[in-house]
């Protein structure tokens, strides 16, 4: 039975603060994986295991290729979503991985950098037309890496999906147009939205798992945000109220 056809989706956000020691980071990201082998999705924070270490930039990049041995043997019939800082010849993005089965089975590179927080002089960007939809398991998926929630050109790439994925590091000044723009994008392309948000100080929060009807599951004093959807909603949408 492929999962569209399965009446419970099940999924973890997880609302993590990224804390000064990447191991402790990694460790609880692990135990986490761990605990919730039963859900489909787990998805942490943009850049969670690290954040943006800028003065540390060759540490975080090791680190996340170590951190990735120990992951991806924990990832076999769910679906791990997160962001990692790598290296590319001679380039450094901020890079959305999607493992499932024990290996990586989609990526993409942030495209739109956050100029007010300098993203730009520390990565390269990606490639607009590297935003696609991709599927697993007959679920069709497509990523936005945090700023780029607010292009609505982008909205249109990705219109057909089942869900939305936005792993985030938005700021708490913010945090209106964060919650406003994820829930009109999935009214919009009448699809789930999973919003994962960083949960330190300056950080907005506001992970939401969003349906194409716009209810809202979240919860701001929460480590995790857990919901069952039931993806067939999908469907419903888009035949009741026909976007043509």
């Amino acid at each position: 039975m492929s999962l569209l056809s399965k009446k419970e989706y099940k999924i973890a956000l997880l609302q993590l603060k990224s804390g000064s020691s990447y191991e402790q980071n990694l460790e609880r990201l692990l135990g986490y994986i761990k605990a919730y082998q039963d859900k489909e999705l787990i998805m942490a924070p943009e850049v969670y295991l690290t954040a943006y270490d800028y003065d540390n930039f060759d540490e975080a990049i090791a680190f996340y290729e170590r951190a990735m041995e120990e992951i991806l043997p924990l990832i076999s019939t769910q679906i791990l979503v997160f962001t990692i800082i790598k290296k590319e010849g001679d380039n450094i993005v901020n890079q959305a991985l999607v493992i499932h089965d024990h290996k990586v089975v989609y990526s993409q590179n942030k495209y739109k950098l956050f100029r007010i927080g300098n993203e730009h002089k520390y990565f390269h960007a990606g490639e607009k037309k590297d935003i696609v939809s991709f599927e697993i398991n007959g679920i069709s998926y497509a990523l936005i890496i945090c700023f780029e929630l607010r292009f609505k050109a982008l909205w249109k790439q990705i219109e057909s999906v089942d869900i939305v994925l936005i792993p985030a590091m938005w700021g708490k000044a913010r945090q209106k147009h964060l919650e406003v723009l994820s829930q009109a994008l999935a009214t919009m392309n009448q699809s789930f939205v999973c919003l994962c948000n960083s949960a330190n100080d300056d950080m907005a929060k506001s992970s939401a798992i969003i349906s194409p009807w716009c209810d809202v599951v979240k919860d701001d004093n929460a480590e995790v945000i857990e919901a069952t959807i039931d993806l067939k909603e999908v469907k419903k949408v888009r035949r009741l109220i026909p976007m043509i």
